[in-house]
């Protein structure tokens, strides 16, 4: 079998090959990609990429804009339902019902993940992208304790447990999709606009339960204030939902479709043999290194965005009001750096950031944890700035790092599975975890404790995965963004580099 230009090494993927003289409507192929020994090269189409990141992330902010407001008005949540009584029990209870979302993840990722690599991912996009919105609507209609009882919390952990579900293929499936649209020079900081849209979700859910806790009355706001931010994903869910549906297959999908449509037999059989057991043993390697990066990754994010505004009111004492400010200008300071941190991925590597974020966390988190708990403002802004800081070295070249973990036949549904495996295990559960923690030893530094331990998972990591930066997808052909580059390959192909003499 022809091997790949060797400009841009990289492993192919058979079953792809059979597609290499096809047109694609999305990634061009470039006009004699197939010559002989000169390997496929494809042209990105820049309208097209905008267009597949910008639906992508939209529906990433949505699931986190349910997530944000989730998290800084659970003490309200707690109130509204679950029994009266123990504050503490309540707000157990809320982030009970929050972890519980994380536990059936794994189950919507081996759904849809194996679908996505099946059918499409434009298609399983659009699916889950209603029943988030679905799962996030239904809260805001909800009774409260007071009026049904125990209906309320039952009905909301089914709401929670849809949203669970469905965003089970929703972080594989849209980083996967940008991914394989993206030229390879420039994956890094394509991918980092994912998170981007993390961040965006989390202010607007943020943005929106401070200026409400500001104008709204306690009695308001436990009433009928809560409803309003998961009212909003109603119409959210709608514009997400028309944004993926107007999006192509992405080339790499469509490569790999056209060519099994080539040999039908095959296909099928094809199918047969790719299910859940090779998505998962087959790539063993790679699934145990998405494991532990998705762990550091989530836990820190988790930590940070979810964890601590709930920290510095229940535990700290600290005004609410606040609180949420300083997290607010805290993660519109990661937007401002996320692109800039995603082209720094893919110029010196995802390897040198992610392990700068790791070693940060192992030797920074005490200090910033300190810094915060000493009360003041100023003291709180840095800390929480410094924690913020750190994981944009995460935020900005996981989605990049991996879907480059597996190759294109089994990317989605192999990324879903890992990727959910660990978030349900370790990052959902972190409010929960660390809030059961400090109640049973009284220890109020268990966040910096929790986080040096992920950052220490999350550098074994780091030392044992490859660097993928400006290389081609595995299983996918190398992609660039102009003829003239294509051109290069190509001739880098037809005439390649001599080999060093020994001495």
């Amino acid at each position: 079998m022809p091997t790949q230009s060797p400009v841009v090494p990289g492993p192919r993927d058979p079953v792809g090959r059979g597609a290499e003289t096809a047109p694609d409507p999305q990634r061009k192929p470039a006009a004699d990609a197939a010559a002989p020994g000169s390997g496929e090269v494809t042209v990105v189409d820049p309208a097209m990429v905008k267009r597949a990141v910008s639906a992508a992330a939209l529906g990433n902010a949505m699931e986190w804009f349910d997530f944000g407001v989730y998290s800084y008005i659970a003490v309200t949540l707690g109130h509204v339902f679950f029994p009266s009584g123990n504050p503490t029990a309540q707000l157990l209870s809320t982030f009970g019902a929050f972890a519980a979302a994380f536990l059936v993840r794994p189950i919507g990722g081996m759904v849809f993940g194996p679908l996505g690599d099946r059918i499409g991912r434009q298609k399983v996009l659009a699916i889950t992208m209603i029943m988030m919105a679905a799962g996030t609507f239904a809260i805001g209609l909800i009774p409260s304790y007071a009026s049904i009882g125990v209906g309320a919390p039952i009905l909301l952990l089914v709401a929670r447990l849809v949203q669970g579900f469905s965003t089970g293929g929703e972080y594989g499936g849209a980083s996967t999709f940008i991914a394989e649209y993206a030229p390879d020079k420039k994956r890094g900081f394509l991918g980092s606009w994912l998170e981007f849209g993390t961040l965006a979700g989390y202010v607007g859910g943020a943005g929106l339960v401070t200026l409400m806790t500001a104008l709204l009355s306690t009695s308001d706001l436990t009433s009928w204030g809560w409803r309003i931010p998961f009212l909003i994903a109603g119409p959210m869910g709608i514009i997400g939902l028309y944004l993926r549906l107007r999006l192509e297959e992405t080339p790499a999908f469509a490569q790999l479709e056209k060519a099994a449509r080539s040999k039908e037999k095959e296909r099928r059989e094809a199918e047969k043999r790719i299910g859940i057991r090779e998505m998962i043993f087959g790539q063993w390697r790679s699934m145990l290194l998405c494991i532990g990066l998705v762990l550091v990754f989530n836990v820190t994010d988790y930590m940070l965005l979810s964890y601590m505004p709930s920290y510095l009111t229940s535990e700290l004492k600290y005004d609410e009001t606040h609180g949420l400010l300083v997290v607010l200008a805290v993660m519109v300071l990661m937007m401002v750096v996320q692109p800039l941190a995603g082209r720094l991925t893919d110029r010196f590597g995802r390897r040198p950031v992610i392990g700068a974020g790791c070693l940060g966390f192992l030797v920074l988190s005490v200090p910033a944890l300190l810094l915060i708990r000493q009360g003041s403002l100023v003291a709180i802004a840095l800390g929480m700035s410094a924690l913020g800081l750190l994981l944009v070295t995460f935020t900005s070249a996981m989605p990049s790092t991996l879907p480059a973990l597996f190759p294109t036949k089994v990317r989605y549904g192999s990324l879903s599975i890992g990727f959910n495996v660990s978030v349900s295990l370790f990052g959902g559960t972190t409010p929960l975890v660390v809030t059961a923690l400090i109640g049973a030893t009284g220890n109020k530094m268990m966040p910096a404790y929790y986080m040096m331990a992920a950052a220490v998972i999350g550098g074994i990591a780091v030392l044992m995965m490859s660097e993928s930066a400006r290389k081609p997808l595995p299983g996918s052909p190398p992609a660039v963004e102009t003829e003239a580059e294509a051109q290069e390959v190509r001739e880098a192909a037809h005439h390649p580099a001599p080999a060093t003499a020994k001495a």
